[in-house]
């Protein structure tokens, strides 16, 4: 028997989509083993019509009690995970998905990260160390959150950087992702670089275009709505309301 290397897969959606065509492609070309002149994927179509829709939705996790470290991380399966700096030395629940990694205080979602196997990994999210940048903007240099930015954001920084003050001014440009997201200021700082004007005032002036868009445009009136006599400014209508004539 002849077995064929199964192909590197970086995430699980990406290995489950594998199997999932594999297990198409299986029913499609063998037989059902009741019925053998069909297909098992014949036999599934016809009787997947008769099946009742799941409607329950199920919330698969492990759920473990954890305290915030002094860095802002929390240790979940021998790995590190960020959690926003307000609730450093706080006790959080800590929820393990196939996928995914949910952190709550209390009811509220404090941080979701996509879940990593193995051990003695860090994932940080820059929004998390934000508060912490504002107080001390020398992180930067040696922060590992702040190593790894998306690169439209990371060629700002080495641009406003090449100048005296240059901490201060990325620091300010980077709190905004506070408001409006890394996504938002990325754009932004994408639009500053293609315009060649990357200054604080220009990206912020571009993230404020980007999450308060122009009002549209006005509509055209439909012609059966326009007017047939255009009013008139008389003021001395009003007189003859009052019943008296106006006098000078």
């Amino acid at each position: 028997m002849v077995f064929t290397p199964l192909p590197r897969f970086e995430t699980l959606d990406q290995l489950n989509a594998w199997l999932w065509e594999r297990c198409q492609e299986r029913a499609q070309n063998h037989a059902h083993p009741e019925q053998k002149t069909r297909t098992i994927w014949a036999v599934f179509q016809e009787e997947k019509a008769l099946l009742r829709p799941f409607q329950a939705t199920f919330d698969g996790y492990v759920e473990d009690r954890v305290r915030v470290k002094s860095t802002c991380l929390i240790s979940v399966d021998r790995n590190h995970y960020s959690v926003p700096a307000e609730w450093a030395g706080e006790w959080v629940r800590a929820r393990r998905y196939v996928d995914r990694i949910v952190v709550l205080m209390e009811s509220a979602v404090i941080a979701t990260h996509a879940r990593r196997m193995g051990r003695d990994k860090t994932i940080t999210d820059p929004q998390h160390y934000l508060q912490v940048l504002e107080r001390k903007p020398g992180a930067l240099r040696n922060g590992l959150p702040f190593q790894k930015l998306p690169r439209a954001i990371t060629l700002v920084q080495e641009h406003l950087q090449a100048k005296a003050g240059g901490d201060k001014a990325f620091v300010e440009v980077l709190l905004a992702a506070r408001d409006h997201g890394m996504d938002i200021l990325e754009t932004a700082c994408a639009m500053a670089l293609e315009q060649k004007t990357v200054t604080v005032t220009v990206i912020l002036n571009l993230v404020h275009r980007l999450t308060h868009p122009l009002p549209p445009s006005p509509q055209q009136t439909p012609e059966a709505l326009h007017l047939k006599e255009e009013p008139t400014a008389d003021c001395s209508r009003y007189d003859t309301l009052r019943g008296k004539p106006y006098v000078h």
